[in-house]
């Protein structure tokens, strides 16, 4: 599996240690950034990452920011995404399990590295349930084509 990575200013520690982490685990990462510990607008980066998503380059994402919630925001804002701001280890699983989340979206400075890492491999270990949550997935993106 492909996976997308990208971060701002407050989540470059997080992404880094994150893509050790999946890179370790066999996955194959697509980094956009940002690489050095300086100020940068986090939609930049979530375009990036949800449009590699979208067009099929990669098949996940995690993006990292301050919170997770800007990175969430703008990464919506791209047909086809499903981006999940997550904390706690059952929003990062059933996210996967029940919407079909495609990009998870953590915040640097809400929790720390282990828990960010425990969150990924929740997220990307978790296969979509389908059924009668399919239904509900047709639903947003019937909204999102509107």
């Amino acid at each position: 599996m492909k996976i997308a990575l990208g971060c701002d200013h407050g989540g470059l520690e997080h992404k880094n240690a994150i893509a050790e982490h999946l890179k370790e685990r066999g996955f194959d990462i697509k980094d956009f950034g940002i690489y050095e510990q300086k100020s940068v607008d986090y939609p930049e980066i979530a375009e990036k990452v949800a449009n590699s998503i979208a067009s099929g380059e990669t098949e996940l994402g995690i993006l990292v920011c301050g919170t997770g919630i800007g990175m969430s925001l703008a990464a919506n804002k791209v047909k086809g995404i499903r981006a999940a701001a997550c904390s706690e280890h059952f929003s990062a699983k059933y996210t996967r399990l029940h919407n079909n989340s495609n990009i998870l979206c953590l915040g640097g400075r809400v929790i720390g590295v282990g828990t960010a890492i425990e969150l990924v491999d929740l997220f990307v270990d978790t296969e979509f349930e389908g059924g009668r949550h399919q239904r509900r997935v047709d639903m947003i993106t019937t909204i999102e084509n509107k």
